[in-house]
This record gives C-alpha cells, sequence and structure tokens, in this order.
C-alpha cells in the first residue's frame, strides 16, 4: 500500500510539473504573440532642409528632407508605433501627410496644414506620433501645404506582422517607384502666379522615377533610373504616383505584371502591361523576370493620362530594366556590355485613352478572404451625392485675369462649393475646443443645390460659391458617397483623396448616376478598398465608408491645382460613448497658429 502510494505520490508530482510547463509554455506564446501584435515604437528624424539638385542641366535649390530627393524611405510593420521628429530650418512653413494612414484617434498626426494642425514655422518641431492598425502595404509621406511636396515627398512601407506572409509568392526583393515632377522653376512662384492671373498653372518640365528624369529629357542620360534584376526571379515592385498634377501610364517593355495591391489593400491578383495610377494612388506588382539573360535591356516607361484643356506636361520618362550579367567581374551596370545591349521600348495608350482607364480600373477587387475580408456595409445609414469639377469666381475690379475668360479666374468645387481653409487656427483645434462656430460652417450640402445635366451641355451660369463648410457624422454611422464628375470647363478624371479612412468602392460607370438602377448594379461583394479613387472623366463613382474614426477628416482631388482651387471639403466624427471611441488630445508640443 505504501509503495503504491509513493507511486501515485510521484505521478502526480510529475502530473503537476507538467500542468505548470504547459501553463508557462502557453502563457510564453500568448505573451510572444501579444509583443508581436503589439509591435514596436520606431523613430525617425526628419530635418526640413535646403538643397542642390541638378536636373535637365539646371541647378536650383529645393526643400528636401535629410537633404535627399526624393525623401528617406519609413519603414514600420503592422502594429508598429511611429514617432517622427520633423525639425523645421527653412523659411517655409511645412506640415507631413502620412498617405493612407488611418491615424485612429491620433487625427493631431495626419499633418494637412491648418485642418489638422497649424504647420510648423522656421526653427519649430514637431513629433507625429501614431500606431498603424490593421494595415500592412505601400503608401508614402508628403509635404501638406501648398506645393510644397513637390520635392517633399518618400516611400511609407508596412510589412506584415513578424512571422505573416504576403497572400501572394514571397519577392526575391522589394523596390520602391515613385513617379514624381520635375520643375525648372520654383513650384510655390508657379502655385502663386496661376492663383494670381486666374490661369491655368505652368506645366512641370519633366517626369521622374525616383527623382531621376532619364534619358528621353535634354542631358538627363546620367540622370537615369536603373532597375537591376536577375533572371527568374520575382520582384515586388511598390509603385507610387507622387506627381503633383498627373495621372500618369506605367509599363515595363516586354514583361507582364501582376497587381497584387492597390493603396496597402490586398487584391485579387491580375495581370496587364499598364498600370495607371492617379496622383496619390500606390500600386504593388509583381515583375517576374524572364528565366535567362536576355541580353538587352527593356525601357520602363510613363506618361500622362488626360483629358481635359490646358496645358499638361506631356513627355515621357523613362527608367531602364536591365539583367545582371553572367560574369560577377562584370556587375558594373556602365560596362561597356551593358551600353552596348540593345534597348526594347514599349509602347503607352494615347494620352486621352479613357476606355482604357475604366477597362483597368474594373479589374481591382478585395481578396475577399477569410484572413482579409471584404467589410463593406451591407446596409447605409447615410447617403450623401458630390459633384465634383471646375468653375469660376469673378477677376478681382480692375485686373484681366487669364481664366476662362478675361473676367473670370478658374476655380473647382465639391456641390458648388469651393473651399477655403482657415489660417488663423485648425479645423481639428477649433473642434476641439468648442470654437468651431467662427471657423466652419456645418451646413455642407449633401446634394448639389441646383441640379443639372451634369455631364452635357454645361450651365451657362459656372460661378462657385465660397465657404469653410463640413459634413458632420456621428460615430459609427455607414456612408454611401456618390462621387459624380461634371463637364464644367472640361470633362477630367478627379483622383478624390480620403483622408482617416479606407472606402470600398461599390460602383462606377459613365454620364450621370442614375440613383434608380445604378445601386442595383453595385458591387458589395468583393469591391476594391482603397484611401484615393479616380472619378471617371464624364462619369461617377460609388463609395462606402464606416465613420469609426473620431476627428476632422479631408477629403481632396488629388491634383494639386484643384486642391489649390479649393476642391475639397471635410468631414467631422463626432467621438463615440465609449473610451476607446473618442479622440485623444492633442500632444504638448502641438504646433501653433
Amino acid at each position: 500500500m505504501k509503495k503504491l502510494f509513493v507511486q501515485y505520490s510521484n505521478i502526480y508530482m510529475a502530473t503537476c510539473v507538467l500542468h505548470y510547463l504547459l501553463v508557462a509554455f502557453l502563457i510564453a506564446i500568448s505573451y510572444n504573440i501579444d509583443a508581436a501584435s503589439a509591435g514596436i515604437t520606431r523613430h525617425y528624424q526628419f530635418d526640413i532642409q535646403l538643397k542642390n539638385i541638378t536636373r535637365l542641366c539646371k541647378t536650383k535649390t529645393i526643400v528636401t528632407v535629410n537633404g535627399k530627393f526624393p525623401g528617406p524611405k519609413v519603414t514600420a510593420r503592422e502594429g508598429d508605433n511611429l514617432q517622427i521628429k520633423v525639425v523645421n530650418h527653412v523659411s517655409n512653413n511645412i506640415s507631413i501627410h502620412w498617405h493612407g494612414i488611418r491615424q485612429l484617434r491620433s487625427g493631431w498626426a495626419d499633418g494637412p496644414s491648418y485642418v489638422t494642425q497649424c504647420p510648423i514655422r522656421t526653427g519649430q518641431s514637431y513629433v507625429y506620433n501614431f500606431t498603424v492598425t490593421g494595415q500592412r502595404g505601400t503608401l508614402w509621406w508628403h509635404a501638406h501645404i501648398q506645393w510644397m511636396r513637390a520635392t517633399v515627398y518618400g516611400p511609407l512601407i508596412i510589412l506584415p506582422k513578424l512571422h505573416q506572409s504576403y497572400p501572394f509568392p514571397k519577392p526575391y526583393k522589394q523596390v520602391p517607384i515613385i513617379f514624381g515632377e520635375w520643375f525648372n522653376a520654383d513650384p510655390q512662384a508657379v502655385l502663386q502666379q496661376a492663383l494670381q492671373t486666374g490661369g491655368g498653372p505652368n506645366a512641370s518640365d519633366a517626369h521622374t522615377f525616383n527623382g531621376l528624369p532619364g534619358p528621353l529629357y535634354n542631358c538627363s542620360t546620367k540622370d537615369t533610373y536603373k532597375l537591376m534584376v536577375k533572371p527568374g526571379k520575382t520582384y515586388l515592385l511598390r509603385l507610387i504616383n507622387a506627381a503633383l498634377n498627373d495621372e500618369l501610364f506605367f509599363t515595363i517593355a516586354n514583361h507582364t505584371l501582376t497587381v497584387v495591391e492597390a493603396d496597402a489593400s490586398y487584391v485579387k491578383p491580375f495581370q496587364t502591361n499598364i498600370v495607371l495610377l492617379g496622383p496619390g494612388q500606390t500600386t504593388n506588382v509583381l515583375l517576374k523576370t524572364k528565366p535567362s539573360n536576355p541580353n538587352a535591356t527593356f525601357y520602363m516607361l510613363a506618361r500622362p493620362y488626360f483629358t481635359s484643356q490646358g496645358t499638361i506636361d506631356n513627355t515621357t520618362v523613362a527608367g531602364i530594366l536591365q539583367y545582371e550579367p553572367h560574369s560577377k567581374s562584370s556587375k558594373n551596370p556602365h560596362s561597356k556590355s551593358s551600353k552596348n545591349l540593345s534597348i526594347i521600348k514599349p509602347s503607352l495608350p494615347p494620352i486621352n485613352s479613357t476606355s482604357y482607364a475604366a477597362n483597368f480600373t474594373k479589374m481591382f477587387r478585395s481578396l475577399a478572404s477569410s484572413t482579409f475580408p471584404a467589410n463593406v456595409p451591407k446596409s447605409v445609414d447615410k447617403k450623401y451625392f458630390f459633384t465634383v469639377g471646375l468653375g469660376t469666381n469673378p477677376c478681382p475690379k480692375n485686373q484681366t485675369c487669364q481664366g476662362p475668360t478675361n473676367t473670370t479666374k478658374f476655380a473647382a468645387s465639391i456641390n458648388n462649393v469651393s473651399f477655403i481653409l482657415p489660417n488663423k487656427t485648425s479645423l481639428l483645434q477649433s473642434y476641439f475646443t468648442g470654437k468651431s462656430k467662427s471657423v466652419f460652417m456645418t451646413d455642407f450640402p449633401s446634394a448639389p443645390i441646383f441640379p443639372f445635366n451634369y455631364t452635357g451641355t454645361p450651365p451657362n451660369n459656372t460661378m462657385v460659391s465660397r465657404g469653410t463648410k463640413v459634413v458632420v457624422l456621428k460615430y459609427n454611422t455607414t456612408v454611401e458617397l456618390v462621387l459624380q464628375g461634371t463637364s464644367i470647363l472640361g470633362i477630367e478624371a478627379h483622383p478624390i483623396h480620403l483622408h482617416g479612412f479606407n472606402f470600398y468602392v461599390v460602383g462606377q460607370g459613365f454620364g450621370n448616376f442614375n440613383p434608380a438602377s445604378d445601386p442595383k448594379q453595385y458591387n458589395l461583394v468583393d469591391p476594391v478598398e482603397r484611401n484615393t479613387i479616380n472619378v471617371p472623366s464624364g462619369g461617377w463613382v460609388a463609395i462606402r465608408f464606416l465613420a469609426d474614426n473620431p476627428g476632422v477628416w479631408l477629403m481632396h482631388c488629388h491634383i494639386e491645382i484643384h486642391l489649390s482651387w479649393g476642391l475639397t471639403m471635410a468631414w467631422v466624427v463626432l467621438d463615440g460613448d465609449l473610451p476607446n471611441q473618442k479622440l485623444l488630445p492633442p500632444p504638448s508640443d502641438y504646433p501653433k497658429c
């Protein structure tokens, strides 16, 4: 009996030890999972400083971050906290927008001047403090005051959480390619001249890949972006359109691209030879190189898509895709052997190819998987119908203008309201402190006050009203918004960007939106999720989103001159009832006006 008792005691003790070890093991796993999910804090410093840069045989002084053009790459993982200190060493005011970051409850870090903050003045600094929640993919950052983003921009790469994989084959290498515009003149002077004369702005002098114009421009062969690749590999190209005013077609000669992501949201993969990006949009594509060295180089080209009137930089930027040579001793891309290789040139659609643009846009679908679901609102609390397009303002007395007529200036509006930014405070600060009545009004129209044939013959009166007006939404309101293009002063596409939210593109079409028949064709199963969407040239687009982010959020056309002309508005999302549904207070170093 005593022997049995000893055996039983030993078994019991062993079981307890095993139980203890199992519990400790599970706790450790849980801790590691939580730690991986929580992410880490990453610190960056952005010194806003001047730098002499030479392009197109002209040297000029530009505003940069850390003396780099384009600016430095910011990298994080989903769940990480980013603390980016911006120190202003130049005479211009500055603010930085983290394009596409949701900024859940951290609207103070969103960045648009006089919307969520006053600008950072000379000698001042501000720490943008935000956490990347539920997002992964390619985004970007840029200045958000006047036309400063012409040179102040860079990639913002969000990697998946540790030990999480992509929903596509793991790439051999990841390469950001940022499309930009280069002005020989000062972009700020270009803007001021346009606003003063009332005419369209002078066009840029070149388009660029990663800041380089390439061999198709005057004396720019040495300033050519080269992508060196190995045969039989898969590369993830992170494409970002940071151009000020141009939508751009992009292609690589004799290579097929597989689209896998748009605006940091995964999509059902599809193949294409040509990608179209509006200003502000990002697209990730997989490039599978040829199985063996083709003994040739291949042009990468980008040029505008444009359907309206006015001046535009209708030039083509070229980069070179080049295969690494077989010999390890001859990897120099500037070696004689590489210069003797033939260059294969691709073709691009005509500048006004709206049919290609429409067919390409229709290819995008969310993954809508169990891991990456499409949480599109099936029911809607609020419906809005916004017209987006150009218009006119009267020319000041005793001045001859260069707008559509010599007595008018170009303007732009949403529902015929051309937005006026405050200049003594920010919208968010005035809202948070309860002093908004003297800053903005809450009567932004939910539909056009005077309906007309939006894509037909335009009305005789093209004058717009001006004001600082917003739409107020209760927390967790589901919103359906139809964005309708107009034919006033010409039809063109408008890349509309919504701050603080992603939205689902549930429908789109040409002509005037029909509220009786068009909603029947909505895609509520796997619509693409984006933060920037092109309103088709001469058409409409319908989006849905959940207003689950308290704060003040700008929505505007990402064609910079249209933003400058007033094609913007703002949404105010009220706090919810729970503590985690309320806007956090502003940080101590929040910039004052």
